[in-house]
């Protein structure tokens, strides 16, 4: 059984179709990439799998737990197994980058202060920030800044974990600070789903590869499989405009 198997999902905003009877899964442990032209629905399907954007028809299991989107009790449950990481890093601006990791854990998963600053203080370890646990957002780089929010939607320990676009605000300079965290999470076997646009690493990372277009899947299989041998024209047509750049 899939640990999130997602069947025929709808969503749209203001009559627009957005998701178009979308239908993908992952194994635990896989890291399933989402590549695909603007407005293809990438992002939308990570905000709809958190609950941020209602879905219109379809369902999303994790396990076999079918998520109610319409059931508050259900969504605030959902969010114990599954987090997200956008463009933006969402700090609070006003917390210490130890605050900004604990606060969720203290007041939704109910774990004491002690335990949850333990914990981020091992997860700022991880992502190499050990020394910025008294820093405040502002102090710190683009790039420091999108591995406390990595860290802090790792707090939750979730099952899976959602990552969109994470490198896109970056300076080019700290990209590769961002993916090198990035990889070493792949390693520890944490279910991923990730939309990006660094191809090279997209190639390197995952799993599952998922081409998408005009809020469907077009086209899904190996790395090697997408990038070296697609069987659809669409993405086709998506690997040589890639490769002309």
């Amino acid at each position: 059984m899939p640990l999130l198997d997602i069947d025929n999902l709808s969503a749209g905003y203001g009559g627009k179709t957005i998701l178009d009877g979308l239908s993908l899964s992952a194994e635990r442990g896989d890291v399933v990439s989402l590549i695909g032209p603007s407005g293809s629905g990438k992002s939308t399907l990570l905000r709809v799998l958190i609950g941020l954007t209602p879905p219109t028809g379809g369902t999303v299991r994790i396990g076999d737990e079918a998520i109610n989107y319409a059931d508050k009790a259900r969504l605030k449950a959902l969010r114990r197994r599954m987090s997200i990481v956008f463009q933006q890093f969402n700090l609070f601006q006003n917390m210490s980058v130890l605050d900004n990791l604990t606060l969720a854990p203290v007041r939704t998963l109910g774990v004491a202060r002690a335990e949850a600053e333990a914990r981020a203080r091992d997860l700022l370890a991880n992502v190499g920030l050990a020394d910025k646990a008294g820093s405040y957002p502002d102090q710190l780089s683009g790039g420091q800044q999108q591995r406390v929010a990595i860290a802090r939607a790792l707090a939750m320990q979730p099952e899976i974990l959602l990552l969109d676009e994470v490198t896109s605000a970056l300076d080019p300079e700290r990209v590769g600070e961002v993916l090198e965290t990035i990889r070493s999470l792949a390693s520890t076997g944490i279910t991923m789903l990730l939309v990006s646009h660094e191809m090279a690493f997209v190639r390197e990372i995952s799993t599952k590869v998922v081409m998408m277009d005009a809020g469907r899947v077009v086209e899904q299989g190996s790395p090697s499989a997408i990038f070296e041998t697609p069987a659809e024209p669409r993405t086709k047509s998506f690997m040589q405009a890639i490769i002309r750049h």
